[in-house]
């Protein structure tokens, strides 16, 4: 019986399961057949590979989400719930300050105007042609934050009154002296 190994078993040092019955009753894992019967597409048999002797074996087991891309927590226009967004913009418009937002991360924060704490607002709930900086005067409405709805993030966020001084920069890439 010919074994698969895949990656993994050799990386691991595990064995086909067939291989540690086998060895157990005292019987050979290795297949009688000589080499030159192997098609040269054929994996070669883990007893022909160099692996380094010094490497020790890992603690702990390997991750299994490692190689994959993980979907980003920030919810963003595309990934909210249409209900989300339905309740959102039947909200009432707040007003408030940015605080601080970085295009090249996406994301920034808004100050309301009547206290509390700072409010999320992602790059794809602006509005407008203008990236919003520091000082700029803002509307929107607000939604909460998956998965416990706890935290309040700010939607249809429009600039009302650019901040005075700044140079305001636009989503094409101008920049506008205000």
């Amino acid at each position: 019986m010919s074994h698969r190994i895949s990656p993994y078993m050799l990386r691991y040092n595990h064995k086909p399961i067939e291989t540690c019955f086998s060895q157990a009753s005292g019987m050979s894992s290795e297949p009688t057949s000589s080499a030159s019967q192997q098609s040269p597409t054929s994996p070669p048999s883990p007893s022909s590979l160099h692996l380094p002797e010094t490497r020790r074996a890992r603690d702990r087991s390997p991750s299994p989400m490692r190689g994959y891309l993980i979907p980003s927590p920030l919810p963003t226009r595309r990934t909210r719930t249409f209900s989300a967004t339905v309740r959102a913009s039947e909200g009432p418009v707040y007003k408030g300050v940015c605080k601080c937002f970085c295009r090249s991360k996406g994301h920034g924060f808004i100050t309301p105007a009547d206290g509390g704490p700072d409010i999320f607002v992602h790059i794809s709930d602006i509005e407008g042609e203008y990236v919003p900086v520091a000082g700029d005067e803002v509307t929107y409405k607000m939604c909460t934050i998956p998965p416990k709805n706890e935290k309040l993030q700010a939607v249809e966020v429009v600039i009302t009154h650019l901040a005075p001084g700044t140079k305001h920069e636009t989503w094409s890439g101008h920049v506008v002296s205000s």
